[in-house]
């Protein structure tokens, strides 16, 4: 699935040192869409991205792929 494939090359940029900024971006986005989002729930640590995806993914009761359709479009 090439939507898989762009939601993985976009989290994955996630991690990159040069793009911290990005996610800074995108959970500030993500927070405004979803007010029951706290700072610990958009907490991203080192080597932690799919713990704190999965737990979006609860929180706001989407799947994978909703989750990736939201966070491409934001």
């Amino acid at each position: 699935m090439s939507g898989e494939n762009d939601f993985t090359t976009r989290t994955n940029k996630m991690n990159t040192t040069g793009l911290q900024g990005n996610w800074e971006e995108i959970k500030g986005k993500l927070k405004q869409k979803f007010a029951i989002l706290t700072d610990n729930d958009v907490l991203l640590l080192e080597g932690k991205k799919e713990e704190m995806l999965g737990k979006l993914q609860i929180k706001l009761g989407k799947t994978k792929e909703e989750l990736q359709k939201i966070i491409s479009e934001l």
